[in-house]
This record gives C-alpha cells, structure tokens and sequence, in this order.
C-alpha cells in the first residue's frame, strides 16, 4: 500500500472521530448554560399587564392649531378593563407658547385621552408659568389641541406680587389667535407683598 492509500485511510478513521467529538462538545456546552432565565415580571404581573393593556412611560407630543407645542408624559398608563377610564401615574405636561414662554403641570395621576383632545391631572396638582406664578389644586382639565385649562375646585398660588387664593382657575386665550391669560375667580384673595414685587 503506498503512502498515498495510507494517508486515505488514516482520515477516513480521523474525521469521523473528530466530527464526534465536536458534537459531544456542543453538548456538553449547551448543558452550562442556563436557559431557565426569569424576566424582570411574573408571569401574573405579565398577565395583568395584558388585560390591562399596561404601557410603561407614555409619552405624547402634539401641535396646536397655531403651531404651539404640546407634551404629555407619564410613569405609567393603563387602559384598564371594560368599562374603565384610563389611568395614568406621575404625570407631567408642558405648553410651548409661540412666545417662547412655557406652562408647565405635574400630579400623582390622572388621564391621557388623544381620542378626546385631553389630559386630566388629578391629586396635588403643580401648575407653573414662565412668569413666576405658581399654583396647586386637586383637579386640572386640560386640552391636548389648544392652550387651555380649567381647575372646577379651590386653588392656592404664588406670584411675583404675593400669596392668593380663589375658588376656581383657568387659562387660555379670549379670541382666536390671542394672548394665553390666567383668570382667577370665585373669592379671590390676595396677601400682596411689596417686596416680592420690587425684586
């Protein structure tokens, strides 16, 4: 036999050898690994994240007619059950006026509807404008398509000329194409402070 013939049938022992060892290797590898990985949810917290049709950091972005910015976020939102509202946790909106100012509005929870046009805030509700006003309620109704918002309950505030109080808040525009203003009726009362008006 020459050296060739040898040289056949060394190999033909010698592949099937090693192609045989290389199986048993990926076996033995894939048996280190672990594959029983549990996720960061339950699969009952899973369960109740579908049925409730559960959405982490929700986050709204829209135009008005007049090309002022609108932004709506959350910690979370849920669609709930059949015959539920919406709910939302730790939410945050802002208004971009054309003006460069901004409305700023923050609470425990509330809801997010696009299919309404609005945005309620409900439980210690923060209100801020670029002008130093400041002002907490319970309740806020708010529009996603335009500057406007209304507070049906007692508000407190604070402002570059003092400390006030009224029974009910809203802004928006009187016409169309106006100046956003805040109006405060319902037994306004205001503890004016000289000094904070000359800073």
């Amino acid at each position: 036999m020459d050296r060739y013939s040898r040289m056949v049938q060394f190999f033909k022992v010698l592949l099937p050898l090693v192609a045989i060892f290389l199986l048993a290797t990926v076996f033995l590898l894939s048996r280190s690994v672990e594959t029983n990985v549990t996720g960061p949810f339950s699969n009952d917290a899973i369960d109740q994240r579908l049925s409730d049709q559960v959405v982490t950091l929700p986050d709204y972005k829209g135009v008005t007619r007049k090309g002022e910015q609108v932004r709506v976020e959350a910690r979370r939102a849920s669609q709930g059950r059949e015959g539920d509202d919406p709910k939302a946790t730790e939410i945050e909106g802002k208004y971009d006026l054309r003006n460069g100012r901004q409305i700023t509005m923050v609470s425990n929870s509330g809801t997010i509807r696009p299919d309404k046009g609005t945005a309620t805030f409900v439980g210690d509700v923060v209100i801020t404008t670029a002008d130093g006003i400041q002002v907490t309620t319970d309740l806020l109704n708010t529009s996603l398509e335009e500057i406007r918002g209304d507070t049906p309950g007692h508000v407190d505030g604070t402002g570059p000329i003092g400390d006030f109080t009224a029974g009910r808040m809203k802004f928006g525009t009187e016409k169309r194409n106006g100046p956003v203003h805040i109006f405060f009726t319902d037994g306004v009362k205001l503890i004016y402070e000289p000094q904070k008006a000359e800073r």
